[in-house]
């Protein structure tokens, strides 16, 4: 048995951990540490990349931005809605 940590699991525990908040601020606060996160992987996979795969994928780099940017200013409600979708997607895919 494996005791090592997977990223779907880490993923599901942090998106359940926003919808467990009970206080709207921290809610809300946890989402935007999850775009902050994000973004910041995105720009390390980004720079990684040689100009040929930039180019491959700009158009999916730029597509997970908006995704990013479309939940900034999320409330408490829309991001236990948005994390709930994600733990379901999380767990359909599992294997």
């Amino acid at each position: 048995m494996s005791n090592s940590v997977k990223t779907d699991d880490v993923i599901f525990n942090f998106f359940k951990q926003i919808c467990d908040e009970k206080d709207e601020h921290k809610c809300v606060e946890l989402g935007n540490k999850w775009i902050n996160a994000m973004e910041t992987n995105l720009l390390n996979m980004e720079a990684n990349l040689d100009e040929q795969d930039k180019i491959k994928h700009k158009e999916d780099i730029q597509n997970n931005r908006n995704h990013l940017n479309n939940l900034k200013g999320k409330s408490s409600s829309e991001w236990k809605e948005y994390a709930t979708k994600c733990m379901v997607e999380i767990m359909e895919n599992k294997v």
